[in-house]
């Protein structure tokens, strides 16, 4: 996907009304010196019960694209055709309000989305995404697992040739700098090629997952 990082940046019209956590919170990414805004929120049964009796129906990946404002539970229920069940509809909705915010927040025309069902870890290796700022949702499973910037040794990831396990105690000051993100929560991570960023980037990856389990991730990239 293309991003063009001198877009200018619409955040005056961020939900705030009628919803169970604070949408302002997401505007702390666009802080310099911010890699990564967590924003957490209460968990929706509805969705956790859905997912977990419908995974292994569930293609392992969906991708597609949204016009801003145009995200509806009816036209994005016709482009995935997810297997019918209570709980559906109130992921799809919830789809479509994280997508309807993530547009607000970019003002972005276009927002690829993608519904990722995992039964392992996609991207094991910490590493920094070549995007502007990408939103995540883990709504089944462990959460996003992220490096605070105080534990680790940026210059390590340079360091291509090295053995993951090395790589890991060249990276990785001190175990303590891992963090992990909550079930439904929102994640906000800012990568190489948002403005004035070249440098920097959220450090994160995949979490390992059980042998039986199945992670399902929502993931919101802004096209221009």
């Amino acid at each position: 996907m293309l991003l063009d990082t001198q877009m200018p940046l619409k955040t005056t019209s961020l939900p705030g009304r009628d919803l169970d956590f604070d949408a302002m919170e997401c505007l702390s990414i666009f802080e310099p010196s911010q890699q990564i805004a967590i924003v957490t929120r209460p968990n929706k049964a509805e969705i956790s019960s859905y997912l977990q009796q419908f995974s292994n129906q569930l293609s392992a990946g969906y991708r597609v694209t949204a016009r801003q404002k145009e995200a509806t539970p009816a036209k994005l229920d016709r482009q995935l055709r997810l297997p019918d069940g209570i709980g559906k509809q109130d992921l799809l909705a919830d789809i479509c309000l994280l997508v309807n915010l993530y547009a607000d927040l970019m003002d972005c025309p276009l927002i690829g989305i993608r519904l990722e069902m995992l039964k392992h870890a996609m991207c094991p290796k910490f590493h920094i995404d070549r995007t502007g700022i990408r939103l995540l949702c883990t709504y089944l499973g462990p959460g996003t697992e992220w490096l605070d910037e105080a534990f680790c040794d940026r210059d390590a990831l340079a360091s291509t040739r090295l053995t993951h396990e090395i790589f890991n105690q060249s990276l990785v000051l001190h175990p303590q700098g891992i963090r992990q993100a909550p079930e439904q929560a929102l994640v906000l991570l800012k990568g190489s090629l948002w403005q004035g960023n070249q440098h920097g980037g959220a450090i994160h990856r995949s979490p390992q997952i059980a042998e039986t389990a199945t992670r399902v991730v929502l993931a919101l990239d802004a096209i221009w």
